[in-house]
């Protein structure tokens, strides 16, 4: 797989594509954190000499229709000040006005797409929607990781017809929970927990068989109890709960701390119960409390576990936190993400 320094971009139209899927409430974002982790790989682009950026990216699940509600607009507002620049938006970047911006883009400008969803043959996996998309561009960069686990158009077809690379927020990842599937350090310790167990299954599995122990929590773990699901002798289950089965109970609480503070190497995925909620908190509050005391090498990842760590100001106090859900849990599966395949075999 090639990446940023692999590639000339100078003088060049640059396809990126990213993960802007962000919280937007009223046409305002609430929550910016996936937009600051394309900056790096955007800022770099714009420092070679001519260059010029469109910004492909999706938000929520809009069914292949135009729905104002799932609109990329506020996200160009936020990328602007963030880039100090202003970012030009393409309503639509398949009709002729959205073509005549990408042609007419001037040196050192960049461009963000309206929501790629829009098109149904972004889903579909449409090639010739994927030529027609990236044919005024020279180079492809995906940076967007957490959607590289979805074999869409703008992830997976694009690179078979244009040179193609990672951005940094790709690579970091990849580096990053490549040493998660062979832990460096040991004791090496997954903390896994959050309420769909069908999705957590193939993970479990997976790092049992290289882990030195599994610790499970929310409502996977009651779901295994009751299903009396059977693992290997590494993984753990919860001794107790709290009322109502929406938090680990005081016991496990207990023993899960004591087990963090022996280990050396942590990847944490999913709360240990319903922490939304102040009553069911204590256990996620314990565990994250035990992983960002621990000297250990901390990765963190998926939507709960992002959120509440951001709730804590917590990002900081880990080696690596992961942009990335469905594409973490399916690359710790040990699964070959389509979007990565199309990158190391790109033209």
């Amino acid at each position: 797989m090639k990446y940023l320094n692999d590639l000339d971009f100078k003088n060049k139209r640059v396809l990126v594509r990213t993960d802007f899927n962000v919280p937007v409430e009223n046409g305002m974002v609430r929550d910016d954190f996936r937009i600051k982790l394309a900056l790096p790989t955007l800022e770099y682009i714009l420092k070679q000499s001519k260059s010029k950026i469109v910004v492909v990216s999706h938000l929520g699940r809009p069914g292949g229709k135009v729905s104002p509600e799932f609109s990329l607009k506020p996200v160009a507002q936020i990328l602007s000040k963030l880039l100090k620049k202003e970012v030009k938006f393409i309503a639509d970047i398949k009709s002729a006005e959205g073509d005549e911006i990408v042609r007419n883009l001037s040196d050192g400008e960049i461009a963000l797409a309206e929501n790629i969803r829009f098109h149904p043959e972004e889903e579909t996996n449409d090639e010739k929607f994927a030529i027609d998309v990236c044919h005024h561009f020279g180079v492809f960069v995906n940076d967007a990781f957490s959607a590289s686990h979805r074999a869409h158009a703008t992830i997976a077809q694009i690179p078979r017809f244009k040179p193609s690379c990672a951005g940094f927020l790709m690579q970091k990842e990849v580096e990053e929970l490549s040493k998660a599937l062979k832990p460096p350090k040991r004791p090496s310790m997954a903390v896994i927990g959050g309420a769909k167990i069908e999705t957590k299954l193939p993970v479990i599995e997976n790092l049992a068989k290289v882990y030195d122990v599994i610790l499970l929590g929310g409502k996977i773990s009651v779901e295994a109890k009751e299903k009396n699901m059977k693992f290997s002798q590494n993984v753990v289950l919860p001794e107790d709960f709290s009322e109502g089965n929406f938090d680990i109970g005081p016991k496990t609480i207990e023993k899960y701390v004591t087990a963090i503070s022996a280990a050396s190497f942590i990847v944490w995925n999913g709360p240990m119960g319903k922490f939304e909620e102040e009553a069911y908190r204590k256990g996620t509050d314990a565990v994250f409390e035990a992983i960002v005391s621990s000297d250990a090498w901390k990765i963190a990842g998926g939507g709960e576990s992002v959120e509440y760590i951001n709730s804590k100001d917590g990002a900081e106090k880990f080696d690596f936190i992961s942009s990335g859900g469905g594409a973490m849990l399916e690359f710790l599966s040990g699964k070959r993400l389509p979007g990565i395949e199309a990158l190391e075999n790109s033209i």
